[in-house]
């Protein structure tokens, strides 16, 4: 079994409001991953775009819904399944609501993404991103 399967995937919310993406820092750093989209486990029963509502709350206490699933892959560094949601904002104002999990949380630009994620995005997600920030 690999450890693709035998972990739960992991969901990403990506999150749009104006001309911004919202993006969180991990406590805890998974290998060159600090700064990320509000993401989490999937739990039993529990659809990609359901964890990616969830977890954003959980997260940041921001309240979204789901628009669209933008795409899943095996990320390349952590070798967990991802599936990416496209969310829009419907209530609250996103802070650290974990604070075991984040430690920071940043409205980020199109152009300042490459400061956060300098190893680039997954291409749907910037694809994504640029069709609506861009």
């Amino acid at each position: 079994m690999t450890e693709t399967t035998t972990k739960p995937g992991i969901s990403a919310a990506i999150i749009c409001d104006g001309d911004r993406v919202l993006m969180v820092r991990r406590r805890v750093k998974e290998g060159e991953l600090s700064w990320q989209f509000p993401a989490g486990g999937i739990e039993e029963g529990e659809t990609p775009e359901e964890a990616a509502v969830r977890e954003t709350l959980e997260e940041t206490g921001l309240k979204v819904e789901a628009a669209r699933l933008i795409g899943q892959r095996v990320h390349p560094k952590t070798q967990r399944e991802m599936s990416y949601t496209a969310c829009t904002v419907i209530d609250g104002e996103a802070h650290v609501a974990d604070a075991d999990e984040l430690d920071a949380v940043a409205w980020v630009t199109l152009a300042e993404i490459p400061e956060y994620v300098p190893y680039g995005l997954y291409d749907k997600v910037q694809e994504y991103l640029e069709e609506v920030l861009g």
